[in-house]
């Protein structure tokens, strides 16, 4: 990881993106510059394709959707925010076993709401597929608290 990213941001347990314990999930580590950009580097494996050499579409914005909504976690990695709109734009295709960039850059909050966006990134540095999403904050009834992180795993992992 490059050194303009330093800050390593927690994953939990069970998600399918970050989710260290979950045997179907994607067991990916975000990194923050600690102002306003979310990185992660990943290949992506053929059990997450869709036509033959390229990953799926679904898989692809999951990953964005995780990777941008993580920027409203750059001050507190305790701020959950969930998307209410997101657009993708698939430029082109995404290969499989093929390095993966993906960034996440932080837009305008206002109150409970954020606009943000991402970029996938081919190693040849061109731009694969680009989302716009607006999150909102959670639902109080979903808030984690202190007690919810031992149950959720929400910590660094080394």
């Amino acid at each position: 990881m490059t050194n303009t990213h330093p800050h390593r941001q927690p994953n939990s347990h069970d998600c399918f993106v970050c989710g260290y314990q979950n045997p179907f999930g994607l067991k990916l580590a975000f990194y923050d510059n600690g102002e306003d950009e979310v990185r992660c580097e990943t290949t992506l494996a053929k059990q997450y394709q869709g036509y033959p050499g390229v990953a799926h579409g679904g898989i692809i914005a999951a990953i964005l959707d995780e990777a941008v909504g993580r920027t409203s976690m750059i001050d507190d990695n305790t701020h959950f925010m969930m998307t209410a709109k997101m657009e993708l734009k698939y430029r082109q295709p995404v290969p499989l076993n093929t390095p993966l960039t993906i960034i996440g850059k932080r837009g305008k909050q206002r109150g409970r709401l954020a606009h943000a966006t991402g970029e996938i990134h081919l190693p040849d540095g061109s731009i694969a597929v680009e989302a716009v999403l607006t999150l909102v904050d959670l639902p109080d009834a979903f808030q984690v608290d202190e007690s919810m992180r031992d149950e959720l795993g929400w910590k660094v992992y080394a």
